[in-house]
């Protein structure tokens, strides 16, 4: 666990991708099984312990130090695990740390009833910092700058093997990973994933920046607004993936059975409906799609009222073939004879969008806001399926945010790198004319978009006006003004002012603009096209 905790402590105060891969590596090679597996497991949020919650932690706490004092330390801290592990009274004789595999042990068996009694036996083992790598290890909130794609980097450059092998092998395994480290680091044969419904890591793409594209190498399909899957036959059994590779099969089990032949198919899931592209394409809104989301059960009524579909965009693997070293023309070939196979109840196709020339393209794209559809993907007529962004390859060009000035309302410090700064921003527009005593209605939140040195000046904003404090929230005088890029509003029967935005971030922030010619409710409900 020393290590372990060496590790997490170093990998919080490095801001290098090279240093966190180089230290994550290092680990992995000097640490023996199964704690390296653990550790990799927690470092790419494979580990859930029902049975330890932060709630468990602040109650511990509040038994064993003053609340007030709890309370204001851990907002000045701005982490819970942070504040616990230095907070929290040292044994005189501390035992011998547990090794990350008992601790894992340990907080498997905990339960709800249980965790209270063994929760504190295990921090009673270990000095300050191990308490912390223990207790983001229990909460699953690891927060020290690591992606998971990043470990899986730093385990292939440790083990020098490939990180797109990494990832196909990756999600038919379970932690600690025996078989994985046997591979890399032992020279053993590849896991055997061939049999079971893998996930495989999707290509992604650049945005397009002030970059044309020659039409005659590239071509153009529309970006539509729901969720990017993956849906996998293998060993007569299906499953549905979402990007970042979670199972979501029990939450959409209505397409489990669609797909009876052993193939991978990457596409958008969506909801039945008429909101993107008209009647003809046949799309609700994402806000339908999110009455299905996150779900474990789902009723027969919701299946009627928002039934799923997917959207395809290519197809990876059919009948044993692999096809992602095709070219996409080829790709899109044998994914056009595939429709014949799939019920149209639950599956169509991608269109590829016409146009001239890529000026004509433009113009087209001009109009994806009025079909409520994000924009378009340009993809390489001759570019093979790789795993992650290849520069060249596949470009996205969504249509231009929606822009709207609001009133910062209240502020809330950040996690981890940000614990020390106001960054999170709840934001508000008018509900009627400021001069005539209409009050502000929050509208959003943001807590990205804004340059390092643009936070620490609103940092010092918030704190020198805040006017009242509801315990880490600190609400400000409004007395200043976001510019709030959006990519489209929704109605919302959880927010008082009715609305909901969608993906809003800091687009400017308006020193000079007065807060009373801010935007009023009214012109965002103009904008909603639900």
């Amino acid at each position: 666990m020393e290590a372990f905790a060496a590790l997490i402590d170093a990998l919080v105060y490095t801001r290098s991708r090279n240093e966190k891969l180089r230290l994550i590596a290092e680990y992995l090679r000097e640490t023996p099984d199964p704690d390296r597996g653990w550790a990799l497991a927690a470092l790419t949020d494979g580990l859930d312990f029902p049975g330890v919650k932060s709630s468990t932690i602040r109650a511990l706490m509040q038994e064993r130090i003053d609340p007030v004092l709890w309370t204001l330390s851990r907002d000045f801290v701005g982490d819970t695990a942070e504040t616990a592990s230095l907070l929290w009274p040292a044994p005189e004789e501390a035992p011998s740390p547990p090794t990350v595999s008992e601790a894992v042990a340990a907080l498997s068996a905990m339960t709800r009833r249980s965790v209270l009694a063994d929760l504190p036996r295990l921090l009673d083992r270990l000095d300050a910092s191990g308490r912390y790598a223990l207790l983001k290890l229990a909460t699953g909130a690891m927060r020290v700058g690591v992606s998971a794609r990043l470990a899986k980097t730093a385990f292939a450059q440790a083990f020098e093997v490939s990180v797109e092998a990494v990832e196909e092998y990756w999600h038919g395994l379970a932690p600690p990973y025996p078989e994985l480290f046997a591979w890399a680091a032992e020279g053993a044969a590849p896991p055997d994933t061939e049999n079971l419904p893998t996930f495989r890591p999707f290509m992604l793409a650049h945005p397009l920046e002030e970059a044309v594209v020659d039409l005659a190498e590239y071509v153009a399909e529309w970006k539509w607004d729901g969720i990017r899957v993956q849906l996998v036959q293998a060993g007569c059994e299906t499953r549905l993936y979402s990007r970042s590779g979670d199972d979501i099969s029990a939450t959409f089990p209505e397409l489990l059975g669609t797909l009876d032949f052993p193939a991978v198919l990457d596409g958008e899931l969506m909801v039945r409906g008429s909101h993107q592209g008209g009647e003809t394409s046949g799309a609700a809104s994402f806000n339908a799609l999110q009455q299905r989301l996150g779900r474990k059960t789902v009723s027969k009524a919701m299946l009627a009222d928002y039934p799923a579909f997917v959207r395809l965009y290519d197809v990876l693997l059919v009948d044993g073939e692999d096809l992602r070293p095709s070219p996409w023309a080829e790709r899109r070939a044998r994914l056009e004879a595939l429709m014949a196979r799939l019920p149209e109840s639950h599956f169509d196709l991608s269109t590829v969008v016409d146009a001239e020339h890529f000026e004509h393209l433009g113009e087209i794209r001009a109009g994806a806001r009025d079909d409520a559809i994000e924009g378009l993907m340009l993809k390489r007529r001759d570019s093979p399926y790789i795993a992650g962004r290849k520069v060249g390859l596949w470009y996205k060009w969504k249509r231009d945010p929606l822009l709207v000035d609001c009133v910062l309302m209240y502020a809330q410090r950040g996690s981890g790198k940000r614990s020390s700064f106001y960054s999170d921003y709840t934001f508000g527009c008018w509900d009627g004319d400021p001069d005539a005593g209409a009050e502000l209605l929050p509208v959003g939140k943001a807590y990205s978009g804004f340059t390092d040195e643009e936070l620490k000046k609103i940092d010092r904003h918030v704190r020198t006006h805040t006017v009242n404090r509801f315990g880490p929230v600190r609400e400000t005088d409004k007395s200043l003004v976001f510019e709030v890029a959006f990519d489209s509003v929704h109605e919302s029967k959880r927010h008082k002012s009715g609305l909901a935005m969608r993906f809003p971030r800091i687009h400017r922030v308006r020193w000079d603009k007065p807060v009373h010619q801010a935007d009023r409710v009214e012109a965002l409900k103009a904008l909603i096209r639900d």
